[in-house]
C-alpha cells in the first residue's frame, strides 16, 4: 500500500480516482470543460488513436503572440503528417547515441553535486543539491549555454508549468501571467541560436541548424520552441522523477537492499517508479470529431484529458497496483506517453534517473527520508505535478569511495 510520503492531498485524489474508475470512468467535469478519463485502457486509446484525439491544443488557448511564437517549435502540440515532419528533424540531432554518449557527463555532475552536499555535512535536501541541479546542468551544458544562466532555466519552467496553476494555458490571465517568462526565454533562446549560426562547431544545436529532410530545414523560432520544450518539460519531470524514486526506496527498503544487491534491477525500479508516482498528473488531448469512451459520447472539440496518476492504479491494468514492486512486468506505464507522441527526451530522463541512483547507492550504504519542523517535506499542487519540492535526506558514507 502507499507509504508514509504520500501527502494526504494525494491520498484523497488516489481515493477519489478508485472511486471514478470503479463508477464514472469516464466523466465531464462542468468547472473546467474537461472530459476526464481515469481507466488505462480509455487512457491508452486517447494516446495512440491520434485521428479521433489531437494533439493540436491552440484553440484551447488565447491568441497571445509570446506564446504562439514558443508554440512553433513545441511538436508535442503538432498532429501529423506536421508532427512527423517536425520529430524526424530534431530527431536527426537528439539521437540514441547522442544520448548515451551523455552518461559520462552524467555521472560526473551527479558525484560533483553529491561532494557538494557532503562537504555540508550529514544531511542534504534531495531536491535542492540533486534533483534540481542535475538535470538542468546536463541538458544546459548540452545546449551550449552558460552555467551562470541556470538559475533562468527554473524560472521559467516554474512559470510555466507550476507557479500559475495546471489550466493557466488556457486563460487569458494565466497566459498574460506567463507571458513575461516566455517573453524572456525566446529572446534568450533565440540569441543563443543566432550566434550558432554564425559559427561552426559541433554539439546539439549545430546539429539542428543542419538537420534537413526533403530541403526543409528548422528556422529560428522553431529551434527556440524545440530547446524550450527539452529544458522545461525534460527538468521537472526528470527532477519528479528523482525525488520520487527516493521517497519510493525509503518507503520499501526491501526494494533498496534488492537494487544494492543487484544493480542491473535499476531500469526496472525506475519504471516502478514512473507508475507508482507518476510525475504528471493529467494529459490533455481535443477530441478532433465526435467519439465514444466507455460509453461516453464525447463531442467535437472537447478537451479529452487522461488522468495518468489513476491510469496506472488501474486495478484491470496492472496486478496489485497500489504494490510498489520494482521487478513488475510488463509494466505498460503511460507516464511518457504512448505512440506516435511518445516523450523524445525519456531515454535521457531514464539515463539520468539511473545513473544518479547508482551513485546515491553505492556512496551512502544507508539514507533515510529525515523531515523536520525546520525543515519539512513540501509537495507540488498534486493537481499539477506529484513531486517534492523540498526533501530533506539524513546520510550516512562509505570510508571508502
Amino acid at each position: 500500500m502507499d507509504g508514509p510520503h504520500f501527502p494526504d492531498a494525494m491520498r484523497r485524489t488516489l481515493a477519489h480516482y478508485a472511486r471514478m474508475r470503479r463508477d464514472e470512468p469516464v466523466s465531464h467535469d462542468p468547472v473546467s470543460g474537461r472530459w476526464q478519463v481515469f481507466r488505462y485502457a480509455d487512457g491508452l486509446r486517447v494516446m495512440q488513436d491520434s485521428e479521433t484525439f489531437s494533439n493540436d491544443m491552440s484553440e484551447f488557448m488565447p491568441p497571445v503572440e509570446e506564446l504562439s511564437a514558443f508554440q512553433q517549435g513545441n511538436f508535442q502540440n503538432m498532429d501529423m503528417p506536421r508532427h512527423r515532419e517536425f520529430r524526424g528533424l530534431v530527431s536527426q540531432a537528439f539521437t540514441p547515441r547522442f544520448v548515451a554518449d551523455l552518461e559520462p557527463r552524467i555521472r560526473e555532475v551527479t558525484r560533483q553535486l553529491l561532494d557538494a552536499a557532503d562537504a555540508r555535512g550529514d544531511t542534504m535536501d534531495v531536491v535542492a543539491d540533486l534533483a534540481h541541479p542535475l538535470p538542468v546542468t546536463v541538458i544546459a551544458e548540452v545546449m551550449g549555454l552558460p552555467r551562470e544562466d541556470h538559475g533562468l532555466f527554473r524560472k521559467w519552467a516554474y512559470a510555466l508549468l507550476v507557479d500559475n496553476g495546471v489550466d493557466a494555458i488556457r486563460s487569458e490571465e494565466g497566459v498574460a501571467a506567463m507571458a513575461p517568462a516566455i517573453r524572456e526565454m525566446n529572446d534568450y533562446l533565440g540569441g543563443h541560436v543566432r550566434r550558432h549560426r554564425t559559427i561552426e562547431g559541433s554539439g546539439l544545436l549545430h546539429d539542428l541548424i543542419r538537420a534537413e529532410a526533403d530541403g526543409r530545414r528548422l528556422n529560428d523560432q522553431e529551434i527556440v520552441g524545440f530547446l524550450g520544450l527539452l529544458l522545461i518539460a525534460g527538468f521537472l519531470t526528470t527532477s519528479a522523477l528523482l525525488g520520487n524514486a527516493v521517497l519510493c526506496l525509503d518507503e520499501h527498503p526491501e526494494a533498496t537492499a534488492r537494487l544494492r544487491a543487484d544493480p542491473e534491477l535499476l531500469p526496472s525500479a525506475i519504471e516502478e517508479v514512473l507508475r507508482y508516482r507518476s510525475p504528471l498528473i493529467w494529459l490533455d488531448r481535443r477530441a478532433a470529431r465526435e467519439t465514444r469512451l466507455s460509453g461516453h459520447v464525447v463531442p467535437e472539440g472537447a478537451l479529452v484529458s487522461v488522468a495518468l496518476v489513476s491510469a496506472a492504479r488501474d486495478e484491470e491494468a496492472f496486478a496489485d497496483p497500489d504494490t510498489f514492486d520494482i521487478t513488475r512486468r510488463p509494466n505498460r506505464h503511460l507516464s511518457f506517453g504512448k505512440g506516435a507522441h511518445v516523450c523524445l527526451g525519456a531515454p535521457l530522463a531514464r539515463l539520468e534517473a539511473r545513473v544518479a541512483l547508482t551513485e546515491l547507492l553505492r556512496r551512502y550504504p544507508d539514507f533515510a527520508v529525515s523531515p523536520s519542523t525546520e525543515e519539512p517535506l513540501l509537495f507540488h499542487d498534486p493537481d499539477g505535478l506529484q513531486a517534492a519540492t523540498r526533501l530533506p535526506l539524513r546520510v550516512s558514507r562509505a570510508l571508502v569511495r
